[in-house]
């Protein structure tokens, strides 16, 4: 049923540049009821996707393949003049609350609100599901393999700082995999109770985010006491008491402590990113552009290490990382995590897992096949 004010459907009769202001919002309305009625329509078809996974006890509702081929195709036919980024957004949103038409999830992520962890989980998932933050990274390993939480979200890498150990080595013991990942550009700003940055004279950071935008902080705040602090949490508590005093953190924190952005993008290079892993218990389906996680360890002697390199070279599969961290079980023995492209079920990927089986003294341990990052 039409209401009543329900503007009509929108019938052009002269060229764009020729249109009144009425004449383009008319438009404008027209074609918001268009997108209203299609997604609509989407969600019919979503809520019998659902109708039929219910039939299926072994159904798996999040497919992050499924959802990675959708962000594909949507840059591969975008033309602009809306950026791309907008799009993957508008989109994410819109598979996030079709998603939770079909079955809610709730994500465990470190927190606290607002941090960057929390933002890469909402910049995956959207917002419809339900967050709840975690403490630790083992908090968040934990919520996930008891079944509090369907997938958990942690950090993994910081293109300034390396790999994150702590997470490295929770997968050692963890029945959980790597279901999917995020990487989130590294955008610092300046935030603060003040107006103005001249009236600053104190700034409050995190060491690591201090470092990273120490050239603009030393170049703009030349007479600031620089304070460092122990988390990015602890630098905006002590800024939201003292007017005269500034914190280093994301933009998207400003609101959550009431704060005033007074600088953006402070940060001393801007190709700088971090990376987070998605948790869970199911491993993705192929989605053609894919990666694949394994851990490794052997016995120590020479050249072992070459040769289990060597068969990746002759499998024509490519490394992208290698990470080597103590095994903790004894003196200098390691382990290494590997990230190379393919996914388990491609042919190449599958022949050389099958060769590396085969080595006496090597074992290994598969975290996880996903997809390559599609926003």
């Amino acid at each position: 049923m039409i209401m009543q004010d329900e503007p009509k459907s929108f019938q052009p009769d002269k060229p764009l540049d020729e249109m009144t202001l009425d004449d383009l919002r008319q438009g404008i309305d027209s074609v918001d009821n268009t997108i209203h009625d299609l997604i609509i329509q989407r969600t019919q078809y979503v809520l019998q996707v659902g109708k039929v996974k219910e039939k299926d006890s072994n159904a798996i509702f999040y497919r992050p393949e499924r959802e990675a081929r959708i962000h594909r195709r949507l840059e591969e036919r975008h033309e602009g003049p809306l950026p791309v980024a907008a799009i993957h957004r508008i989109f994410r949103e819109i598979i996030s609350a079709s998603l939770n038409l079909e079955k809610g999830l709730s994500i465990s992520f470190l927190g606290p609100e607002a941090t960057y962890t929390h933002q890469a989980a909402l910049k995956h998932f959207g917002s419809a599901f339900t967050m709840s933050s975690a403490r630790t990274i083992d908090e968040v390993f934990h919520e996930v393999e008891v079944g509090r939480a369907d997938f958990g979200v942690v950090p993994v890498e910081n293109s300034t700082e390396g790999m994150v150990h702590h997470t490295l080595d929770r997968f050692v013991d963890s029945p959980l995999g790597i279901s999917a990942e995020i990487i989130q550009p590294l955008e610092h700003s300046l935030l603060s109770l003040a107006e103005q940055s001249h009236r600053i004279k104190t700034v409050f950071a995190h060491f690591r985010n201090l470092r990273q935008c120490r050239q603009w902080v030393d170049h703009h705040l030349p007479q600031a006491k620089l304070i460092t602090t122990s988390s990015t949490r602890e630098a905006l508590e002590f800024c939201g008491k003292k007017k005269r005093s500034a914190a280093i953190a994301g933009t998207y924190m400003a609101d959550h402590y009431g704060l005033n952005v007074l600088a953006e993008n402070i940060q001393d290079h801007s190709n700088w990113e971090n990376r987070f892993l998605v948790l869970g218990k199911d491993t993705p389906a192929p989605s053609g552009k894919d990666k694949t996680t394994l851990l490794f360890s052997f016995r120590d002697q020479p050249g072992f290490l070459h040769r289990i390199l060597g068969i990746f070279a002759d499998g024509g599969i490519n490394l992208t990382r290698i990470e080597s961290r103590p095994s903790r079980k004894k003196a200098w023995d390691y382990l290494f995590f590997v990230d190379f492209e393919g996914h388990l079920g491609d042919e190449a990927v599958a022949a050389t897992l099958e060769r590396l089986s085969q080595v006496p003294g090597l074992s290994t341990k598969i975290l996880g096949s996903y997809p390559l990052r599609a926003i």
